[in-house]
């Protein structure tokens, strides 16, 4: 039933192209046929010159001529087939992964963050692939195996019966095989396509924090696990090649027994006349060309069971559950001022475990908000729920006094700004890095961001200035400078709550008193919620909310918490 679902849904991205298959279809009706006559032709020249001296070349001189146009309209018909197929197959997965690419957007935070990054690219790339490669032989082969396999019965029944109904009963030897190495095949197929997503995650991590595994020498650490995960892959890739290699030589051995036993008893047929030495080579023509499809089906369904396994996981992904949202979102277009209310807000990842409970705040518009406390007492968390990232498990956030769950994403992030400690940039010009969320803005306003994240004395001295390029992960420039950039992105939008999640932790001492003091007056009357070790950083906000095991316990100014002498004033001394 579960590859019945899958094989309906694999129809249902090639219904679409249904009017260019029925054209394929067509071509390839000419192609089989004319492929068909070619046979009776060869019978016949042979027949026109079967003795010394007796030979017809009049009639032979017709039946070449004949013989030439059927190999110019088979060789036609099969590249205007062939043209057509790939056509529509690369269509059909260049749709797909557009599809694919667009779900990642659509999808929950985490679901990316539970899921291993390589195996979201091995889904896109490999496994669309695959299916790539199924369809293509679908379309190119099955479609002409099976009319090869009707018209060339038709063929040989009208030339003698008898042989035909000896080829007939050979047949489901080849069915047989066909079957038994698809039921097997599909098994270790769908067993390596999900190993190679794994592997494929395993990679891009360990490329990903090369410079980390190469400062704490953990070289063979990765090596090891690398092999391991290699190992189990090709354990899976080699049984299911060795089922699938199974295909080629079964067939050709019930190829054979077929032209075997066609050869023998059409000889004795042409020994005691009932058919001419030419009708016999046509027959043993046919017994190629019947058999040979078989041979290919095989390989074709063989391939597809590969294909069907990474259907399976393409369309696993394209079910997971979207992001929730508005379908009829309040204020569509509203406006932020910044204030914000939280009620008895709580969250876990693990449900089983308590990390926020009981959360309530009420943030004053324009306040400066700084949050500290631990690793791991959930000031991260916190930001990701004011973000909609994570959806909250039970209380509210109200923004103006509208439930942040009434409020569709984009809108509540468009008057967001956040700038994280982990910077992501482009590879794109830095211009265009700083104008990410704000595609519209004018060289000028990307300028004028970067001043007032003081971002522009650096970018102004490389040599293509805003123009330069950044290289993957940003490997042309400095840690401290891919963030300046980043701080530059928001100060370009100017939104009305603003949210540093360590956003400064890369930059040295000079420049970061220069930074707070830009931001400052850029969140003069806006709302910030500030997530810092530095006291630098912290000492001077309007509120302190102090976090311990997922709820605030002290809340306050600097001096007012210092004074409580607590759990604050132990993280100062610590």
């Amino acid at each position: 039933m579960k590859n019945k679902a899958l094989y309906k849904r694999i129809l249902n991205l090639v219904k679409p192209h249904g009017f260019m298959l029925l054209v394929s279809l067509l071509f390839g009706v000419a192609n089989v046929v004319s492929q068909l006559y070619i046979p009776i032709f060869t019978g016949r020249a042979i027949d026109k010159m079967i003795g010394a001296g007796a030979v017809d070349f009049e009639g032979l001189f017709t039946v070449l001529r004949l013989f030439l146009l059927m190999l110019l309209i088979n060789g036609l018909t099969s590249w205007i087939m062939t043209l057509i197929n790939n056509r529509v197959t690369f269509t059909i997965v260049r749709d797909l992964r557009k599809r694919l690419f667009d779900k990642i957007h659509t999808l929950p935070v985490s679901y990316i963050d539970s899921h291993g990054h390589g195996d979201l690219l091995s889904r896109i790339i490999a496994d669309v692939d695959r299916l790539s490669e199924g369809l293509l032989l679908g379309f190119s082969q099955l479609f002409v195996g099976l009319l090869t396999i009707a018209a060339t019965l038709i063929f040989m029944f009208r030339i003698n019966v008898w042989i035909t109904f000896v080829v007939i009963a050979l047949t489901p030897l080849s069915l047989f095989a066909a079957s038994f190495i698809s039921r097997k095949t599909f098994k270790y197929f769908k067993t390596q396509a999900s190993l190679q997503g794994g592997l494929t995650s395993h990679i891009n991590e360990t490329v990903g924090a090369l410079r980390l595994v190469k400062a704490f020498g953990s070289e063979n650490l990765e090596i090891k696990a690398f092999g391991k995960k290699n190992d189990e892959f090709s354990a899976a890739n080699l049984k299911a090649l060795f089922f699938s290699s199974l295909t080629n030589p079964v067939t050709r051995f019930v190829n054979g027994m077929v032209y075997a036993f066609v050869a023998v008893f059409g000889a004795l047929l042409a020994i005691s006349g009932g058919i001419t030495v030419g009708t016999l080579s046509a027959f043993l023509s046919y017994a190629n060309q019947y058999t040979k499809p078989f041979n290919e089906i095989s390989g074709v369904i063989t391939e597809f069971q590969n294909a069907l396994a990474s259907s399976e996981r393409i369309f696993e992904f394209l079910d997971a559950k979207d992001m929730a949202d508005m379908d009829d979102p309040v204020n569509e277009n509203m406006e932020f001022t910044g204030k914000i209310k939280i009620e008895d807000l709580a969250f876990s990842y693990d449900k089983t475990k308590k990390l926020l409970y009981d959360l309530n705040l009420d943030v004053k518009q324009g306040s400066h908000i700084a949050i500290v406390g631990p690793t791991g007492c959930g000031k991260t968390t916190f930001i990701n729920l004011l973000m909609r990232f994570y959806e909250p498990d039970g209380g509210e956030i109200l923004y103006d006094g509208v439930k942040s769950s009434t409020i569709s994403k984009s809108v509540l992030r468009h008057n967001i700004g956040m700038v994280l400690q982990d910077t992501w940039l482009k590879n794109v010009s830095i211009a265009d890095n700083i104008a990410y969320g704000h595609p519209e803005a004018t060289r000028e306003d990307v300028i004028r961001a970067a001043r007032e994240a003081h971002a522009h004395s650096f970018i102004s001295r490389l040599e293509k200035g805003y123009d330069t390029i950044v290289s993957p992960d940003g490997e042309n420039l400095s840690a401290g400078q891919k963030q300046l950039i980043c701080i530059a992105r928001v100060m370009l939008k100017v939104p009305p709550v603003l949210i540093l999640d360590e956003a400064t932790s890369s930059i040295d001492t000079r420049t970061e008193i220069r930074i707070n003091k830009a931001f400052k007056a850029l969140m003069e009357g806006r709302t910030s919620f500030i997530v810092a070790h530095r006291l630098s950083t912290i000492r001077n906000s309007d509120l302190i909310l102090v976090m311990r095991d997922g709820n605030i316990i002290e809340q306050g100014t600097h001096e007012e918490l210092v004074g409580k002498r607590g759990f604050y004033y132990q993280l100062l001394n610590a």
